[in-house]
């Protein structure tokens, strides 16, 4: 019987050396600001801390060998992202950072060997970042609802509409773009084509970039509202086949929300340490806060959810390695999907309580925390769709009963299992008359 909860020794070694890397190498350059993410900055502080990482033989960990990658399955992936996602510059050191991470994967398995040499290679090596360019202004990440259309023209593609949330966009050199290309096509799944587009070309306008959260300059953010003005392409500009957008879609998206899952883990694990030394350092008239019984319970309730997360998360990733077919999993990816804004959103907005008004001021993590959780219930499809989803994979192990009474109605199973025992219950009835008989006598 395979079940163990145990690390194997030599990756332990690996996550140990994550987890010291992080401590002192990755964290405090976090609080160097923008100095580190400016192109200058990331030759002087990012591009060291990546060459340790490759020297490590833990670079780029979701790809396999043939792109520079070590090909890890998802369990292993998952405890790598617990570590990382207690900070958010460390998927960038790691060469796993979204979208460029999930741009590559789709490039790496549908594109021509024009399209690696142009986007994949540069994408691996950190010297390009990409952007996602799906969801739209009007209809969100629907696929059905796209009006953005690709119209061939000769062998010219001829691109029109407007994208919302590309993140990155203002960064990026080459956008992923999702474009209706077969209207009329009887399958509504096989309307849509990917597109890659150098971010340079004529006819591309970012609009503005769109930041998240409270505060902040309007049009100082990373998120791209981008307008394709007859943007004219050629025809090998489509990545994969004609129709194919959706399809793909589901091989990126699968893997990304689990890894979303993954580093949430990470994120929440950091949230509740905080509050436990906030917990245990605070004093008020009454003592410690650590001694409060209602601070006690919200403790409690944190770390029960976030065992019961992380437990999911690295079932959901075990499932994954072992059936090697992200659809035989889709009811647990969903569940973690939906577990994931939750139990962040409980966790940090504790954290935050607990430490008052320096809780909700920007110099602590935790309203950052708080926006991230809800962007969590948005990205990579709501809430509410990967619920729906959960159900109906549920329900499909399920049979309608069709009698007025349900089969399980305690009248009828009293009366299936009379039936069934009716030799042993007369020989019983036998046997007590002849024991009342006995005793009578």
């Amino acid at each position: 019987m395979a079940w163990d909860f145990e690390t194997d020794p030599e990756f332990q070694k690996k996550l140990d050396w994550i987890e010291d890397f992080m401590r002192e190498e990755v964290e405090p350059l976090s609080h160097l600001g923008m100095a580190v993410y400016s192109s200058l900055g990331r030759e002087k502080f990012i591009k060291p801390l990546q060459q340790k990482v490759r020297d490590q033989g833990l670079w780029a960990c979701h790809l396999g060998p043939e792109l520079g990658g070590q090909g890890y399955g998802q369990l292993k992936l998952a405890l790598m992202n617990e570590k990382l996602g207690r900070n958010s510059l460390a998927p960038s050191v790691f060469g796993c950072q979204a979208p460029d991470s999930g741009n590559a994967e789709i490039i790496a398995h549908y594109g021509t060997d024009k399209q690696k040499d142009q986007y994949l290679w540069p994408l691996l090596n950190g010297e390009i970042r990409s952007a996602f360019s799906m969801s739209e202004p009007t209809g969100g990440s629907d696929p059905l609802t796209f009006t953005t259309r690709a119209v061939l023209d000769g062998k010219e593609w001829v691109i029109n509409g407007e994208k919302w949330f590309s993140t990155n966009a203002r960064y990026s050199k080459v956008l992923v773009l999702y474009a209706v290309t077969d209207p009329d096509a009887k399958d509504p799944y096989r309307r849509t084509s990917i597109f890659l587009v150098p971010t340079d070309t004529p006819g591309v306008e970012i609009i503005r970039n769109v930041g998240v959260g409270a505060g902040g300059e309007i049009g100082g953010g990373n998120e791209g509202y981008v307008r394709y003005n007859n943007v004219r392409l050629p025809y090998d500009a489509l990545l994969g086949e004609r129709g194919a957008a959706f399809v793909i879609a589901q091989v990126r998206l699968g893997g990304g929300r689990v890894h979303h899952a993954m580093r949430t883990v990470g994120a929440c694990r950091h949230a509740l340490d905080l509050m436990c030394r906030r917990a245990a350092s605070r004093s008020t008239r009454d003592g410690r806060l650590a001694d409060l019984q209602l601070v006690q319970a919200d403790l409690a309730d944190s770390w029960i959810a976030l065992q019961s997360f992380r437990l999911m998360v690295l079932h959901t990733a075990w499932l994954i390695d072992k059936h090697q077919d992200y659809q035989m999993v889709r009811k647990d990816i969903a569940a973690i999907k939906v577990m994931t804004p939750k139990v962040y959103h409980d966790i940090a907005t504790k954290a935050a309580h607990l430490h008052g008004a320096l809780g909700v001021s920007n110099e602590m993590p935790f309203m950052h925390m708080v926006t991230s959780a809800l962007v969590m219930g948005i990205a990579d499809g709501p809430t509410e769709v990967h619920k729906v989803t959960l159900a109906k994979q549920i329900l499909k192990d399920y049979a309608p009963d069709n009698d007025l009474f349900p089969a399980y109605h305690i009248p009828k199973l009293r009366e299936a299992a009379q039936k069934r025992f009716r030799t042993e219950l007369g020989e019983l009835r036998v046997a007590y008359e002849r024991q009342k008989a006995t005793e009578k006598a």
